[in-house]
């Protein structure tokens, strides 16, 4: 990182042997901090200057050397030039950002990252940039920003920079802010992290917040599980589960479940997930991605089978939605091993056994046109 301090202009006189008229010269000097403790290599021009050495802010000794240094309030220690934003929302969860992956002049591509960039003229301040990228890249407003620290990141090409980060808490869904940048947005749980492709500094970084404070662990269900004073007298809350139901050629992706997998284990069953007080489909597109890779566009969905069951009277009712996706990018891949152990395309005519119950009532539901299906109800 180089930072200009200083400018001298001065005169040459002509120099027939080189044909040069008289002229000026305009040097520029600047001042070269290093990103991490090992200089790179230098090649000097032996007709311009003599030698080189790297030198700490305390054994610069010569007074006008130091002087010019210290006019402009260097200080040895770069400044950031640019700002991102820890995001939670007061429940454990983060706030990530999946960048392109087919971009490889961005920073961090492909990865999971924090909202952010570069500070730009119009910007005061690092929260006047910080917030500007907000805006820019996902139409989000967080009020009460908060310097969180100055850390730095080292990018996928080896590159290390300070980045000012600063922290704010929102609780909305991510799948409806207009994403300018990147591939989506959503919301994700530390244990999360292992199975994401970030980069080692971010995960640290967001694991440090996390364990800083412990209080955000208590998650969205656990606030939910009481029942709100305002509702009617006898109401019971639902489960909600968000399935997706892909088909190709007449045969829908199934998923074999871990046989230590709380629930259907050594089944088959559709890629799914629970609402983490976040909307239905924002919820599938990042169940999507974290466990088989695929991207899906929240826009790309469509409802196609409703199911309302009880496994047992102990248990609470759950309501699972079935989304069919009309689009999506990418093979699907084995990302949560510890859930699920294979993919595969099978017939939606001949489905294969063991099956989760209500996965196949709800795919035959779905063939047969219907929309709506109840299990586990007495009558």
């Amino acid at each position: 990182m180089a930072s200009a301090h200083d400018i001298d202009i001065h005169d040459f006189d002509s120099n027939p042997s080189k044909g040069e008229p008289a002229h000026q010269h305009v040097d520029f000097r600047y001042v070269f901090y290093l990103a991490d403790d090992n200089p790179p290599t230098i090649t000097l021009q032996s007709e311009e200057v003599s030698g080189a050495q790297w030198l700490p802010m305390h054994k610069v000794t010569s007074p006008t050397l130091r002087a010019k240094l210290l006019h402009p309030q260097l200080d040895g220690q770069p400044e950031p030039v640019n700002a991102s934003a820890i995001i939670h929302d007061g429940h454990g969860r983060y706030l990530l950002h999946l960048r392109d992956a087919n971009k490889p002049w961005i920073w961090e591509p492909g990865c999971w990252s924090l909202l952010g960039g570069g500070r730009e003229p119009q910007d005061r301040t690092l929260l006047d940039t910080v917030s500007r990228e907000l805006r820019e890249e996902a139409g989000l407003t967080v009020a009460g920003l908060e310097p969180y620290a100055v850390e730095y990141v080292t990018g996928t090409d080896g590159t290390r920079v300070p980045i000012q980060l600063f922290t704010g808490r929102w609780n909305g869904a991510p799948a409806l802010l207009p994403l300018t940048e990147g591939v989506m947005l959503a919301w994700v749980r530390p244990e999360k992290f292992p199975c994401m492709t970030m980069l080692p500094s971010t995960r640290t970084l967001l694991e440090r917040h996390a364990a800083e404070h412990p209080a955000l662990a208590d998650g969205p269900t656990r606030v939910a599980a009481t029942v709100p004073a305002q509702a009617p007298s006898g109401t019971v809350l639902n489960v909600v589960g968000v399935h997706l139901y892909l088909e190709r050629d007449g045969q829908v992706l199934l998923g074999l479940r871990h046989p230590d997998s709380a629930y259907g284990g050594g089944c088959w069953h559709v890629l799914a997930g629970h609402c983490e007080g976040e909307a239905a489909t924002a919820c599938l597109v990042r169940e999507a991605y974290e466990e088989a890779g695929l991207v899906i566009d929240p826009a790309d969905v469509e409802l196609v089978h409703t199911l309302h069951m009880k496994d047992r009277p102990t248990d609470p009712p759950r309501v699972q939605l079935f989304f069919r996706a009309r689009h999506w990018e990418g093979t699907p891949q084995l990302r949560e091993p510890d859930k699920c152990v294979a993919w595969q395309w099978c017939s939606a005519k001949d489905l294969p056994e063991p099956i989760v119950s209500y996965t196949r009532a709800a795919i035959e539901g779905i063939r047969a046109g219907r929309v709506y299906t109840e299990l586990g109800w007495s009558r």
